[in-house]
C-alpha cells in the first residue's frame, strides 16, 4: 500500500510553484535569511532596502563563492550597511553541520541543521533506534567517490563501454554483517590539510526532503516518512557547507554531486531545480557533475526532460526490480507509475553526447539477485532502446528491515549476465556502512 503521504492525487505528488524576484525577496525577509537567493533576487532585496542593485552581486559572491557564513564577515559591504541589516534581523541563514561521523573508509556523514528545522526529538519505534534528531537532514562526503558516475558520460576519456570493477574484497568480508557498528557519536574534525590529495576527487550525496514519502521497503529512510520539503537554500546549502569544511576549490577539485540522499527530488521538484540553478549560476558548478535519482515520478521526469541542458543534471532511475510484480512489492510507487510508463517518460530526455541514463539496481539477497532476475533486467534495458548503464548496489542493512545482503558471487554473476548481454554494468562501492552512511541507510541516526 502507498503511504498516506503518497496518494493517488497528483497534486500532492508534484507541486508546480513559481516565484518572482519580489516574491523571493519577501520570502527571505519573512525569515530574514539571504542564503538561497540568487544574485538577481539579492539585488531586488538591496534595492528594497534603499541600496544600489549591484550590492546583490557582492552578496552573492560572498555567500556562494567566498562561503561566508556570518553577515558581519561580508567585508565587501560597508560596515554601516552590515550593522543596519543585522539590526533589522537579516542573517546569512545557511545550513550548518552540527555533527560529523567518520567511517573507517574515510567517508563522512553529517547531520545538517536546516533553518526551517524545529530541533525536536522523534521516537519512531524502530528497533535499534536510540536518538533520532528532527530538524536536520543528512549529507554524505565520499573521498574518491563510490564509482557511481563511472560510464555515465561524466568523463569521456575514462568512459568504458563494458565491464566494471570486481566485487570489492572489503564488501565480501563484511557481506554477512547485518548490524553495522556506529561510531561513538562524538564529532570528529578532519582538517582539509589532513585530507591531502583525497580532496581532488570526491562525491557528495545530498538530501532534498526531511524523510521520504515513497516508502521503498528496503530503505531505512522510509521509516521516517515525509516530514517536509527542503527549500532551495537548504538543498544548495549542504553543498556550500561541506565545500567550506573541505576547502574545495571549484574549478580545480573534481567533486560529483548526487541527489540521492534523504527524500525523492522529483516530489520537491521546484526547490530541487532551484538549488541546481543556484549551484550552477552562483557557485560555478557544472550540471554534468550532478546526477539526480528518482524512484520513477513520471510527471517529474517529464518536466525534467524539458529543462535546458545548461541546467540539467544527469538522470538516474531507481529500478531495483526486474518486473512490475516484484517492484510493486518493494517499491509501492510502482503501482501508480509502472515500469513501462517510467521508461516512456525517460525516452523524452534528450541526452548529451556520450551521456547515458543510469539505472540503479539494489540487489536484495534471494529477491532481486537471482540469475533469472539478471536475464530479465537485461531484456528490459535492451528493449528500452536507451543509451543506458546499470549501477548495481549490494543492499546495505538497517535495523528493522528484513532483507538480506546478497552473496558476492551472486553480485558478480548478475553483473556478468548484463555485460554478456551488451549492457554496461558497474558495482557501486559501499561507503560508510559502519556509520549508517551507505545507500539506503540515512535516517539521522545519532547512535547506532
Amino acid at each position: 500500500m502507498l503511504t498516506p503521504a503518497v496518494s493517488e492525487d497528483l497534486s500532492q505528488l508534484v507541486r508546480l510553484q513559481a516565484a518572482g524576484l519580489a516574491d523571493g525577496c519577501r520570502a527571505a525577509s519573512a525569515g530574514r535569511g539571504l542564503f538561497g537567493l540568487d544574485a538577481e533576487a539579492l539585488a531586488a532585496c538591496m534595492v528594497a532596502a534603499g541600496e544600489p542593485a549591484w550590492r546583490g552581486r557582492q552578496l552573492a559572491e560572498a555567500l556562494y563563492r567566498q562561503r561566508v557564513a556570518e553577515l558581519n564577515e561580508i567585508t565587501t559591504l560597508p560596515k554601516s550597511l552590515r550593522t543596519r541589516l543585522t539590526a533589522e534581523g537579516w542573517q546569512v541563514g545557511r545550513p550548518a553541520i552540527t555533527q560529523v561521523f567518520q567511517s573507517v573508509d574515510g567517508t563522512e556523514r553529517y547531520l545538517v541543521e536546516c533553518p526551517g528545522g524545529d530541533g525536536l526529538t522523534v521516537e519512531t519505534g524502530v528497533p535499534g533506534d536510540r536518538s533520532i534528531v528532527a530538524g536536520v537532514v543528512e549529507t554524505v562526503w565520499m573521498p574518491e567517490g563510490d564509482e557511481g558516475e563511472t560510464g555515465d558520460g561524466s568523463d569521456a576519456e575514462t568512459l568504458q563501454t563494458l565491464g566494471a570493477p570486481s566485487f570489492p574484497r572489503s564488501l565480501a568480508e563484511r557481506v554477512g554483517n547485518h548490524e553495522p557498528q556506529s561510531e561513538s557519536g562524538q564529532e570528529e574534525t578532519v582538517s582539509a590539510g589532513d585530507l591531502g590529495e583525497r580532496r581532488s576527487r570526491a562525491t557528495l550525496c545530498l538530501s532534498s526532503q526531511v524523510g521520504c514519502a515513497v516508502n521503498c521497503q528496503f530503505c531505512f529512510t522510509a521509516k521516517l516518512g515525509l516530514q517536509r520539503n527542503l527549500s532551495t537554500g537548504e538543498i544548495a546549502g549542504q553543498v556550500v557547507a561541506v565545500f567550506s569544511r573541505h576547502a574545495v576549490e571549484v574549478g580545480r577539485d573534481r567533486v560529483n554531486l548526487v541527489f540521492m540522499g534523504m527524500g525523492e527530488p522529483f516530489l520537491n521538484y521546484d526547490n530541487f531545480m532551484g538549488a541546481v540553478r543556484l549551484l550552477v549560476r552562483e557557485v560555478g558548478l557544472s550540471p554534468q557533475r550532478m546526477t539526480v535519482s528518482t524512484s520513477g515520478i513520471v510527471p517529474g521526469i517529464e518536466r525534467f526532460a524539458a529543462e535546458p541542458p545548461e541546467f540539467r543534471p544527469k538522470l538516474a532511475i531507481s529500478l531495483n526490480a526486474p518486473n512490475d510484480q516484484i517492484r510493486n512489492e518493494i517499491m509501492p510507487i510502482n503501482r501508480k507509475w509502472p515500469i513501462e510508463s517510467v521508461m516512456d517518460a525517460v525516452r523524452r530526455v534528450k541526452l548529451r553526447p556520450r551521456e547515458r541514463i543510469t539505472f540503479e539496481y539494489v540487489l536484495l539477497g534471494g529477491v532481486t539477485d537471482r540469475p533469472k532476475d539478471a536475464a530479465e533486467v537485461a531484456r528490459l534495458i535492451r528493449r528500452t532502446g536507451l543509451s543506458a548503464k546499470v549501477n548495481l548496489i549490494a543492499w546495505n542493512p538497517g535495523p528493522g528491515i528484513e532483507y538480506a545482503t546478497p552473496q558476492p558471487e551472486a553480485v558478480e554473476a548478475f553483473r556478468k549476465t548484463l555485460i554478456d548481454a551488451g549492457i554496461p554494468a558497474y558495482l557501486r562501492k559501499p561507503r560508510g556502512r559502519d556509520i549508517y552512511a551507505a545507500c539506503g541507510q540515512l535516517k539521522r541516526t545519532v547512535e547506532g
